[in-house]
């Protein structure tokens, strides 16, 4: 099965996450299919916080991937404009 999830990149207590599409079997920060989004915890004022591309995630979203409870909170948390990205900040 197919899933929408984050994976953790960045450095120690510096976290970065890569939005992704992969198969549920494979590790967190393993291999992936696509990358096409992220998120940012750690970002400043003027640094983006979040993208993703909402095209994509319709796409994957219409091919039977799950989105997981992380990104999903994420995408109506950022509210994703219809143009595709986000402006980084919470409605």
């Amino acid at each position: 099965m197919l899933v929408v999830r984050l994976a953790r990149g960045g450095a120690k207590k510096r976290p970065f996450f890569t939005i992704v599409a992969t198969d549920s079997r494979s590790a967190r920060d393993g291999r992936f299919v696509e990358r096409f989004g992220f998120y940012n915890p750690k970002a400043t004022e003027n640094e983006t916080r979040f993208r993703i591309a909402q095209d994509r995630l319709a796409h994957w979203r219409s091919v039977g991937a799950q989105v997981s409870p992380a990104v999903a909170r994420l995408v109506k948390t950022f509210g994703v404009s219809a143009a595709g990205d986000s402006a980084g900040k919470p409605d």
